[in-house]
């Protein structure tokens, strides 16, 4: 039996969790960056601001004011 439990040792042990975590790790990874992005764009966020508007929630003044600040920012 060359490959029994006992024979690993600490190092063997260590280094088998660290593998399994990196796999697990690039899983995580793969799966997030495959879904997108997990920031909205600013046409998503004037989408928002058009919303709190129509419902109420921001005044026309807030809503120039905001969407002043998103069109300026994308400009840059």
């Amino acid at each position: 039996m060359w490959c029994d439990w006992q024979t690993m040792g600490f190092f063997g042990w260590t280094m088998m969790i660290l593998l399994w975590g990196a796999v697990f790790a690039l899983v995580i990874w793969g799966l997030r960056s495959s879904t997108g992005s997990s920031t909205p764009s600013r046409s998503d966020a004037l989408d928002v601001l058009a919303r709190r508007f129509a419902a109420g929630e921001i005044d026309k003044d807030e809503f120039e004011e905001r969407k002043r600040v998103l069109e300026d920012s994308r400009r840059r």
